[in-house]
């Protein structure tokens, strides 16, 4: 190849990269809170690019649909959350015993999740990290504990994509929003 066709080459694959560094997140890298924010963030707007009628929908008979998956989320983030020793409001405690399909209607579940999600922001600073705790049957930290929250919220947003490009809801942030 000559000298010039590979300038070229690298001159077109630096110009990629910077396009695409230009789309990353401000989030992505910076701890533990603002990878959450960025979880949360992206759910939040898939959420609300989800027409209401779409939360009812399920791949397959039998799994979680649309709707369960944000509530299942919203139930992991008040529950990881009681087990790192974070008292759980009545209203969310309320959410809690009527589990994934408590709620039904998109403006509700939507706000079930916000909540959740600032319970989370709220407690996350306040936190003794290194308080030792018991999970599941073992030994942890409170740090261990949100580690899975956030871990969690990373799985299902996953999960979430893959529905919604199924159902034929395209994800906001790859439509040239930046989440």
């Amino acid at each position: 190849m000559s000298t010039i066709g590979v300038r070229l080459i690298t001159g077109l694959s630096m110009l990629a990269l910077l396009a695409l560094a230009q789309t990353v997140p401000v989030e992505i890298g910076k701890g533990w809170l603002p990878e959450f924010n960025h979880a949360s963030n992206q759910l939040n707007a898939l959420a609300d690019a989800t027409p209401a009628e779409k939360f009812s929908w399920r791949p397959a008979p039998g799994v979680r649909s649309v709707g369960e998956v944000y509530m299942h989320i919203t139930l992991g983030n008040y529950f990881l959350l009681g087990q790192a020793g974070v008292k759980i409001p009545p209203a969310a405690a309320d959410v809690m015993k009527g589990g994934e399909k408590t709620l039904t209607a998109k403006a509700d579940i939507i706000i079930a999740l916000k909540d959740s999600q600032s319970l989370v922001r709220e407690s996350y600073p306040k936190a003794d990290r290194a308080k030792a705790v018991k999970f599941f049957g073992g030994d942890t930290t409170v740090d261990g504990v949100l580690l899975r929250l956030l871990v969690h919220n990373h799985e299902h947003m996953g999960q979430s994509i893959g529905y919604a490009r199924m159902a034929g809801v395209v994800p906001p942030w790859s439509q040239g929003t930046p989440q």
